[in-house]
C-alpha cells in the first residue's frame, strides 16, 4: 500500500441472534426451508398486524454487549427505518436509531505482534429483512425471486469505531467479533448461512492528517478472505484515483469474488434518507439493573480469559491459544485432551497441524469429526512410547479422523506398530549395510547423503515401521565398525 496514505476502516456486523422464532413474531427462524414457508401477518408486512418483542433475543443483546464491554442501555426503544426494496414488505425496518440498547464497548486484537484496541460505537436490536435471489451478479441479474422466511429474524448490529488500518485487522476485528458471539452462545456465525455479515466502510487520507476522507461503503461480505481482499483493493484503487486527480464520491460498492474488483452499486445514504422515527406500536424498552447483573453473573469463560488461561497454565504462545479459542468446541477439545495427556504444546501442535487441514479440507467443524480426545490422547501415548512414530501417526489420525475408530484398532487392523526391538532391527540393518558396499563406503568417505539412503533401505525393509531414532542410533554404531 501507498506509503502517502493510510487507509481507515469501520466494521457495521450483524448478527443473527439464534431465538427460536423471530423477534415481532412467533414464526419459526430455522434456516433452509421453502421459500415463503415461515412467513406470518406481522413478519410478512399485512397491514394491522401488531409487533410483540421477542424478550430471548434482548437477553441476547445484553450478554453481547457485555462480553463487548459496552454500557447497557437502561431505556431504548426501536424506531423505523424507511426504505423501499423488495425484500422488505413493510417499506421499513424496525430498527434503533438515537437509543441502541448497547454503546461504547471495545474489544482487543493482535496482528503481527501489534496489538489494537477497536471501539464500539454501538449494537442494537432490528429485524433482518428478507432476501433477494438473484439470477447471476447482483449487477448483471434479469431478475431475482424473493424469499421472506428471513424476515423478522433478530439481528444484532454491531458497529465498530473507525480504528482500523489495514485488511488484516479488519479481518482479525471480524474474526474475534464471530469467537466472542461463539462463547456467548448468542449466534452460531455462520457466514454461509448468512447468520454473520458484515459491511465494510473505507476511506484513504494523507498520512498524519486526521481528517476523515471520502467514504465507501462495501456490502455483504461474505468471509474473512473476501474481507481482506476488498478492503485492500478499495483501498489502493481509491489512492489511484486521488493520485489521478479524480474526487471520490460517497458510495456503496459490491465485491465480484470472481473478478476480485468493488463495482458500484448506488449513491450512499445518510440517516436523514431513512427519515427514522419511533415505532408507534412499540413502547419504550426498560432494562431492569437486576436483569443485567444475573446476565453478567451467567457469562461464561470468554475467548480473552480462556487466551490468558491457556499461556499461564501452560505455557503457550499467543498464536496457539488465539488459535484454540477460537470457537468453543475448539477450546473444549483441547481442555479435554490435555486431561487425558498433559503435554499441551503436543496437543495444541496436533489440533492446529494434522487437525486443522483436515477440518479444512473438508468443509467441516471439529465437532463434525469423529475423532475424540480421548483417543487423540491415545495415540499421543502411543508416539511417546514408540508404538508408533510420527510419520505414522498421521495415518492413523486420518483414519481417525473419518472412521471415529481407535489408534489401537487401526494399528492392529493395519499392521502398523513401530518396529523398536533391537535385536531385530540390528539384523535388518546387517542385511542393508552387506548388500550396499559402495554406499558405505561413500559413507565412510564423507558422504552424509549416503547415510540417509542406508536408513530409507532400513525402513523400506520394514514397510516404514522400523523406529527411526533407534535406526540412526543402530546404523551409527554398526558403519563405526566398517
Amino acid at each position: 500500500m501507498d506509503r502517502e496514505y493510510e487507509i481507515v476502516v469501520g466494521l457495521e456486523v450483524h448478527v443473527e441472534l439464534k431465538t427460536a422464532t423471530k423477534i415481532f413474531c412467533s414464526c419459526s427462524t430455522a434456516f433452509g426451508a421453502e421459500p415463503n414457508t415461515q412467513v406470518c401477518p406481522v413478519c410478512s408486512g399485512f397491514p394491522g398486524a401488531l409487533p410483540v418483542l421477542n424478550r430471548q433475543a434482548v437477553e441476547y443483546a445484553i450478554r453481547t454487549g457485555l462480553a463487548l464491554n459496552c454500557e447497557i442501555a437502561e431505556v431504548c426503544k426501536f424506531d423505523r427505518k424507511n426504505y423501499f426494496y423488495p425484500d422488505l414488505p413493510n417499506a421499513y425496518q424496525i430498527s434503533q436509531y438515537d437509543q441502541p440498547i448497547c454503546k461504547n464497548g471495545y474489544l482487543d486484537i493482535n496482528v503481527d505482534g501489534k496489538h489494537s484496541r477497536i471501539g464500539i460505537i454501538r449494537a442494537h436490536l432490528e429485524e433482518d429483512a428478507g432476501k433477494l435471489v438473484h439470477q447471476g451478479s447482483i449487477t448483471t441479474t434479469t431478475y431475482s425471486l424473493v424469499n421472506l422466511n428471513r424476515c423478522g429474524v433478530p439481528l444484532l448490529e454491531i458497529v465498530s469505531q473507525p480504528d482500523m488500518r489495514s485488511g488484516a485487522e479488519a479481518r482479525a476485528y471480524l474474526e474475534k467479533l464471530r469467537s466472542i458471539c461463539l462463547f456467548a452462545g448468542v449466534s452460531d456465525c455462520k457466514m454461509e448461512e448468512g447468520s454473520l455479515r458484515c459491511d465494510a466502510n473505507v476511506s484513504v487520507r494523507p498520512k498524519g492528517s486526521s481528517k476523515l476522507g471520502t467514504r465507501v461503503e462495501i456490502k455483504n461480505l461474505n468471509s474473512f478472505r473476501s474481507l481482506e481482499r476488498a478492503i485492500e483493493y478499495e483501498a489502493r484503487r481509491q489512492i489511484e484515483a486521488l493520485e489521478d486527480g479524480e474526487e471520490l464520491v460517497q458510495e456503496t460498492r459490491t465485491w465480484d469474488e470472481e473478478k476480485q474488483v468493488t463495482r458500484s452499486m448506488r449513491s450512499k445514504e445518510e440517516a436523514h434518507d431513512y427519515r427514522y422515527f419511533p415505532d408507534p406500536d412499540l413502547p419504550p424498552l426498560r432494562i431492569d439493573r437486576e436483569w443485567v447483573e444475573r446476565v453478567r453473573a451467567s457469562m461464561p469463560e470468554m475467548p480473552d480469559q480462556a487466551q490468558q488461561r491457556l499461556i499461564n497454565t501452560y505455557g503457550l504462545s499467543d498464536y496457539d491459544a488465539n488459535w484454540l479459542t477460537s470457537t468453543p468446541q475448539t477450546l473444549e477439545f483441547f481442555d479435554e485432551t490435555v486431561k487425558h495427556y498433559p503435554d499441551a504444546k503436543a496437543v495444541s501442535n496436533w489440533m492446529m497441524g494434522d487437525f486443522s487441514r483436515l477440518l479444512n479440507q473438508n468443509n467441516m467443524e471439529i465437532a463434525d469429526s469423529k475423532v475424540t480426545p480421548q483417543y487423540l490422547a491415545e495415540m499421543l501415548r502411543l508416539i511417546e512410547k514408540g508404538t508408533i512414530s510420527g510419520k505414522m501417526a498421521k495415518t492413523i489420525f486420518e483414519e481417525m479422523f473419518f472412521t471415529g475408530k481407535s489408534p489401537e484398532e487401526i494399528i492392529k487392523e493395519k499392521g502398523m506398530q513401530q518396529i523398536s526391538d533391537q535385536e531385530t532391527l540390528q539384523k535388518i540393518i546387517d542385511e542393508v549395510v552387506a548388500g550396499n558396499p559402495k554406499v558405505v563406503e561413500d559413507y565412510k568417505n564423507g558422504k552424509e547423503k549416503a547415510f540417509g539412503f542406508l536408513v530409507g533401505q532400513v525402513m523400506k525393509a520394514t514397510r516404514g515401521q522400523a523406529n527411526p531414532a533407534l535406526v540412526n542410533e543402530i546404523l551409527k554404531e554398526r558403519l563405526m565398525r566398517e
